[in-house]
This record gives structure tokens, C-alpha cells and sequence, in this order.
């Protein structure tokens, strides 16, 4: 329980980024998820996917919602997966 004016603003403020932060990553999440199926299921047209997926990624690091580190990880991984799915068996 807060028991000063400065630390109710706080609690305020820890609640709004939490569900600011929660919305970005949930579409984040649900970009992969959807960026990942159509990499296995229809490799040619899936760079559309991976782009949307990527800016996404971008998106949800430069509001400090991941770390940029982990949306470069992923944007690689991502790109890694639809680059093996392209490549001639």
C-alpha cells in the first residue's frame, strides 16, 4: 500500500506500462507465431510474413518492451528459418 502521493503516481504509472507492455507483446507473439506457420506451410510466399514479423520485433524493441538484443536474435532466427524452408532439398 502506498503511503505517499510520489509513490501512488508510481503505482500508477507501473500499471499503465504493464498493460502497455503486455498488448505489445502479445501482437509481437502472435506476429510469430503466424510468421512461423507460413514459413512451413507455403515457403514461397512467406517473406511477407517475416517482414511484417521483423518490423514487428523492431517495433516492440525500440518501445523498450524486449530488448534489442533478443528482437535481433529472433529477426535472425526468423530469417534463418524461411532461408533453410527456401533452400532447393
Amino acid at each position: 500500500m502506498a503511503n505517499h502521493a510520489s509513490a501512488e503516481k508510481r503505482n500508477r504509472q507501473r500499471l499503465n506500462r504493464t498493460a502497455r507492455n503486455r498488448s505489445t507483446k502479445s501482437a509481437l507473439r502472435t506476429e510469430l507465431k503466424s510468421a512461423r506457420g507460413v514459413i512451413t506451410a507455403t515457403p514461397a510466399t512467406a517473406q511477407t510474413a517475416v517482414v511484417g514479423a521483423q518490423s514487428a520485433l523492431d517495433r516492440a524493441a525500440s518501445k523498450g518492451t524486449i530488448p534489442t538484443r533478443r528482437a535481433n536474435r529472433l529477426k535472425g532466427r526468423i530469417a534463418a528459418a524461411l532461408a533453410r524452408a527456401l533452400r532447393p532439398a
